[in-house]
């Protein structure tokens, strides 16, 4: 290649679009940007994992609930036919919030399978 070709710019166009010229870009640089794209995926799927979500929501209620239910008057225990309810079902959520944390902990997302193509020596 030449001087003019190595200092060409860089443009968008990729080889389906009908654009022939050299596109700038090297093997390297599209292995290098694919394995940034994939690093920052995995981090997102961690991030963004449902078991997180659903356990820190459960914990978030289950203590709103649990405290509630330590403050309720006897009327409302009455109500629910002597049943304190709201500690009860505080105390659930809790415990399945509690689960889904540890379980995230115990047994993460995998991450990412390397893909099965190689960078290309040149």
């Amino acid at each position: 290649m030449s001087d003019s070709e190595n200092s060409a710019p860089r443009s968008g166009h990729s080889e389906n679009s009908g654009y022939s010229g050299y596109s700038g870009y090297s093997e390297q640089d599209v292995q290098r940007e694919v394995t940034a794209l994939e690093g920052k995926s995995a981090t997102a799927a961690r991030i963004f994992d449902l078991r997180r979500i659903i356990g820190g929501l459960f914990v978030l209620y289950g203590i709103i609930v649990t405290v509630t239910g330590i403050t309720d008057s006897q009327a409302a225990i009455d109500k629910a036919q002597g049943v304190n309810i709201n500690l009860w079902t505080g105390i659930g959520m809790l415990v399945l919030g509690v689960f889904f944390l540890v379980w995230l902990k115990l047994r993460p997302a995998a991450p990412p399978v390397p893909s099965a193509q190689e960078p290309r020596g040149e």
